[in-house]
This record gives C-alpha cells, structure tokens and sequence, in this order.
C-alpha cells in the first residue's frame, strides 16, 4: 500500500477534520484495538489542533496530526484504505511502545520477507514463535478484516501494520494462504516520510 509512496507526488487534498468525525475516528480505534482507551486516546490526540485528513489515490486516507513548533508540517499518526479498520502508523507504533494495539507475533522465519513487503503467510503464524489471539467459544480471536500490528519473534518493537485476511481460528484450521495483508512495514514510503507539509 506504501511501498512506493511518496508524500510529495501521491497526496492531493487535506481537511481538517471535524471534532465530531475525530470522534468517530477515537470510536473505531478503541473498538477494533480494546486495550487502547478513550482517555489514552484523548492524551495523543486532543481536541485541539485537530486532526488533517490526506487523500492518497482514490481508497485512501492518512490522518496525521499538527507537530508541535512546526509552522505547518503534519505527522502522519493513522491510516485507513476505503472501509478498512484505522491502523496505526509504524513510528506512531514505536514512538508510544506502551500503547497495547492489537497485535500478533510472527516467527523469525517471516523477517526478511516482512521487511520486502510481502503479506504475512498462514504458517508464519502457526509455527513455533508465531502467536496470535486465543480463539475461544464466542468466536475467534481476530476476526476477518481486524487490524493488527505484526511483531516478529525475539524483537521488541513492530515491523509492520496489516489485516487479517482470514479468521485466527481459520488460520489455525487452515495453515495455508495468506493470513495477514502487509499494508505498512518498516522501510517503505510511508516510514521514510517526516512530515507532511
């Protein structure tokens, strides 16, 4: 989604956004991330300056928000592809590591191929160091199209942002295919970008 972004050529129109859309927004966070709270949330994103809304191509927004002494450059902190779930942006990620988004662990196998860009393959996540949500009764534990942030086994910090593109428990039945779409990893246009002017 990112690999060959370029803020200078691929964004054409910003918004502000409206408080009552940033509410929305802070809604579907806390929603599709549970251990990410509305007053975490209020703490990195206040109501005051708001957020600026970037179009990328026709199925894309970047929400960044107004850095702090700069004139007029914004950091990009989500991203949402059409009626996708809003993701987190990979520094967003490191620069608060405590923020618990929800996340699966691949295993070091995946490494390499994670920081190429490719999606992230069913036994990638089954094998041993892999780890995603406990399925339970209710249903699984990630469902289809839930977004997560990938980490690979014996490293601290992200290597990449995706969605699930089958259940956890269908990946665990299944094992084969691809289980997670890469949309954001470490090294593609998105991560190279500063800010947005």
């Amino acid at each position: 989604m990112f690999k060959r972004f370029d803020s200078s050529n691929d964004v054409s129109t910003s918004t502000q956004v409206k408080s009552s859309v940033q509410r929305g927004i802070k809604s579907q966070i806390t929603t599709s991330h549970p251990s990410v709270t509305e007053e975490i949330l209020d703490a990195f994103l206040p109501k005051k300056p708001p957020l600026v809304q970037y179009k990328i191509g026709p199925h894309l927004m970047l929400y960044c928000k107004q850095i702090e002494g700069s004139g007029n450059g914004d950091e990009p902190i989500f991203f949402q592809h059409r009626d996708g779930p809003i993701l987190p942006t990979l520094k967003f990620v490191h620069k608060y590591p405590l923020v618990e988004f929800t996340k699966v662990t691949v295993d070091r196998g995946a490494i390499p191929y994670l920081l190429g860009g490719a999606n992230v393959m069913c036994p990638g996540l089954t094998n041993v160091g892999g780890e995603m949500p406990a399925d339970s009764d209710e249903g699984p534990g990630l469902a289809k199209g839930d977004g997560v942030v990938i980490y690979a086994e014996g490293k601290e910090s992200a290597l990449a942002v995706g969605f699930m593109k089958m259940s956890s428990a269908d990946i665990r039945k299944k094992n084969k295919g691809t289980g997670i779409e890469l949309c954001h990893f470490i090294g593609d246009g998105l991560w190279d970008t500063e800010e947005i002017n």
